[in-house]
C-alpha cells in the first residue's frame, strides 16, 4: 500500500570552510515503510549553493537516508541525499561518498562504529542564552549538566529536539547542559539496545539528519544555533563533535587494547592530516586549556579529557570497548571524521594512496 505525503529532500551544499544543510520538499507517492531506493532522484540549482556556475547549474539529489518526518506526522519524510553531478559522478562536495569508498576497502569484516558527541550554542540577538546584554555572566562551573532556570538556558530546545529525533527514529542517546551558558550537547550512537549497529556510515548520517532537526526546532523558538569551534572568546570551553570509534577487534575482550594500542600509535602518525579534516576554527578551541590538548600536540591517556584520543576507564579496566577522538571541532563534517579515521586505523598507506591520490602527490 501506498501513500502520499511530504518528502523533506535535504543535502549538504558548497558552503567553505563549512559545509550547511539545504532541504526542500515535494509531494511523493510511495510505500508506507519506504527505503531511499522509494523516492525519486531531484534536482536543484547549484549556482545557488555554491556547487554549480550559472551556465551549467543542474545538479543531482540522490536519496540514501530515509526517517520519519517529526513535524509534518504520518506519510512524511526526511530524506537525506547526495549530491551528484549530472553525469552521475559524486560532486565534489560529497564526502559521504569518500566515506563509502573508505568503508569497502576496510571490508566488512572491520566494522567500524563511530558515535559522536555534538556541542552547540543556542543563540537570541546575537549572544548565547544566559549571557547579559553587556558583559558576562558568572563564570564558568554551574552551568554544567545544570538545573534551574538560573544556570540552565535553552532546554525548551534542547528538549524538542531530543523528542524529535526520537520520533524520526534516530539514533539519539542523550542531552545535556555543557560548560558555558547556553551551550548544549546530544550524542548520536550506540545505544546498547539488542539489534542496533552503530556503523559509521549510518551514524553520520544520523547526526546531519539531527543537525538538521535542530535547525528547525530552533527555528520555532526564535533561536540560532551556533556550531562555531570557539562562540565566545575568553575564559570559556569551545564546542567541540568528540567522536567515539570502535572496529570489531578494539570491541572483542581478545583483541580490545592491543588493538586500541595499535590505532593510537597509527593516529600519532596522522595527527596533521587530521587536524585539516577536523573543522574550521579549530586552532581557537584547541589550546591545551579548557579540557583540550594543544593543537600542536598529540597525546593519548586513560580517562584524561586534555588528551587527543582519551581511552574511559572502565575500557581499559575491561580490556576492550572503544576510544574518544576529542580533537573534532562542533563544525566538523562526521563524514570526513569517520573516513580519517577507518582510513589510519584500518587501512595501509597503498590503500590510502590509491583513495586520496591527490592528496599523496601533495604531501611528496
Amino acid at each position: 500500500m501506498k501513500t502520499i505525503g511530504f518528502a523533506e529532500y535535504i543535502w549538504l551544499d558548497g558552503t567553505r570552510p563549512t559545509q550547511q544543510i539545504r532541504s526542500k520538499a515535494r509531494i511523493v507517492h510511495v510505500p508506507e515503510t519506504p527505503v531511499a531506493a522509494d523516492f525519486p532522484a531531484w534536482s536543484f540549482d547549484g549556482s545557488s549553493t555554491g556547487q554549480a556556475s550559472g551556465e551549467d547549474s543542474d545538479c543531482l539529489l540522490t536519496p540514501v537516508r530515509v526517517v520519519r518526518d517529526p513535524r509534518r506526522g504520518e506519510g512524511c519524510h526526511l530524506v537525506l541525499c547526495e549530491v551528484l553531478n549530472t553525469d552521475e559522478t559524486p560532486h565534489a562536495t560529497n564526502h559521504r561518498a569518500h566515506l563509502r569508498r573508505v568503508l569497502d576497502a576496510a571490508g566488512a569484516e572491520a566494522d567500524p562504529w563511530t558515535g559522536f558527541e555534538q556541542e552547540y550554542t543556542i543563540l537570541r540577538a546575537g549572544r548565547p542564552l544566559g549571557f547579559p546584554e553587556s558583559g558576562f555572566p558568572a563564570p564558568q562551573g554551574p552551568y554544567y549538566c545544570s538545573v534551574g532556570a538560573d544556570v540552565a538556558f535553552g532546554r525548551d530546545l534542547a528538549d524538542a529536539h531530543a523528542a524529535a529525533c526520537l520520533d524520526a527514529g534516530l539514533m539519539i542517546y542523550g542531552i545535556n547542559a555543557e560548560v558555558m551558558p547556553g551551550q548544549w550537547e546530544f550524542q548520536i550512537g550506540y545505544r546498547g539496545i539488542e539489534g542496533e549497529a552503530a556503523d559509521a556510515l549510518a551514524m553520520a548520517d544520523h547526526l546531519w539528519l539531527a543537525r538538521f532537526l535542530l535547525q528547525r526546532e530552533a527555528e520555532r523558538f526564535g533561536y540560532a544555533v551556533s556550531f562555531a569551534n570557539k562562540p565566545v572568546p575568553g575564559d570559556w570551553n569551545g564546542a567541540g563533535m568528540h567522536t567515539n570509534f570502535s572496529t570489531a577487534a578494539i570491541r572483542a575482550p581478545q583483541t580490545g587494547r592491543l588493538a586500541i594500542d595499535a590505532a593510537v600509535e597509527r593516529l600519532s602518525r596522522h595527527h596533521a592530516r587530521h587536524i585539516a579534516d577536523y573543522g574550521d576554527g579549530l586552532a581557537a578551541r584547541l589550546t591545551g586549556l579548557h579540557e583540550t590538548c594543544s593543537i600542536e600536540e598529540f597525546r593519548a591517556g586513560v580517562a584524561h579529557r586534555g588528551a587527543s584520543i582519551r581511552i574511559p576507564q572502565p575500557v581499559a579496566q575491561k580490556g576492550h570497548g572503544y576510544f574518544e577522538d576529542r580533537r573534532p571541532g562542533a563544525n566538523a563534517d562526521p563524514y570526513r571524521v569517520a573516513a580519517c579515521l577507518v582510513e589510519t586505523v584500518l587501512l595501509s598507506d597503498e590503500q590510502r594512496a590509491r583513495l586520496n591520490p591527490a592528496a599523496t602527490r601533495a604531501a611528496a
